[in-house]
């Protein structure tokens, strides 16, 4: 039987290398000396936890500059977690790919960390323009600023959603940010009421999107999919036109995901 200590260590060592992990994808590629200040522990233990990583296959090593990075192995472990029963991607992609023809602009599928107030960035179309809204796959934004944030948590339950708004820490992005419990609680009503969420210059200044949710089986929000505009090239007699697309996709999606209930509108 396992001792305290012994749970204590083990837990500690965890803890050491989920740091490292998340350092290097902070930093994308560090040297020895920055991965261990920033994961808070000792230069030996950092450089004998990178050599398990590299044996594994995690990390690789520059030979010349001698700093380290993750590899693409990661990744595909999270990508296999996430098409595990669902297969969301592969189903996902058909319809934003419908979105992309039809808008030219930048789709995006995001999915809620259900560990943190954050809505992650797992698939993009990117746009056909040269000027246009660019998401980096892995990318993490708050819930309160983005449009996926919000067509993600207006379809869980009310009981997650005020968890949630409690432990939410409130900055200011750019000129509209939520900034206030309240007015996001309205922003989720209406968005439910109505089926998709909208962000005008919330999350960057010059860039506005809309998102609707995926939904499960149980019509609890799974994923979500967003088109970004830049301000400039939104045209706002289009925006029921836009809408009516992305409820279409995310109706189709949904129900190819096991969801039955009544359209999401």
């Amino acid at each position: 039987m396992a001792t305290t200590t012994g749970k204590s260590d083990n837990v500690a060592s965890v803890m050491k290398v989920i740091s490292v992990l998340e350092t290097l994808s902070d930093e994308r590629e560090a040297a020895l000396a920055t991965i261990a200040q920033r994961a808070m522990t000792s230069k030996s233990t950092t450089h004998r936890l990178l050599q398990t990583m590299v044996d594994l296959g995690y990390v690789e090593q520059d030979p010349q500059s001698e700093r380290y990075s993750l590899t693409l192995k990661l990744f595909s472990v999270a990508v296999h977690a996430l098409n595990t029963e669902t297969d969301l991607l592969r189903v996902a992609d058909r319809g934003m790919g419908r979105l992309s023809r039809a808008t030219g602009e930048s789709i995006n599928l995001g999915v809620l960390d259900e560990h943190d107030n954050r809505v992650v960035y797992v698939h993009a179309r990117p746009s056909a323009y040269n000027l246009s809204m660019k998401s980096t796959i892995g990318q993490r934004n708050p819930l309160f600023s983005t449009s996926l944030g919000k067509a993600l948590l207006a379809f869980r339950s009310p009981e997650e959603v005020d968890e949630r708004i409690a432990a939410m820490t409130f900055k200011q992005f750019a000129p509209n940010t939520i900034t206030d419990a309240d007015a996001l609680r309205e922003q989720l009503a209406v968005t439910r009421e109505r089926g998709f969420a909208e962000e005008i210059e919330e999350s960057e200044a010059g860039v506005r999107c809309m998102a609707v949710p995926i939904l499960d089986h149980l019509g609890k929000s799974m994923a979500a999919i967003s088109m970004s505009f830049p301000l400039f090239r939104f045209e706002e007699s289009r925006r029921s036109e836009y809408a009516g697309l992305l409820l279409d996709v995310g109706r189709e999606i949904s129900e190819q995901m096991g969801y039955s209930g009544q359209k999401i509108a």
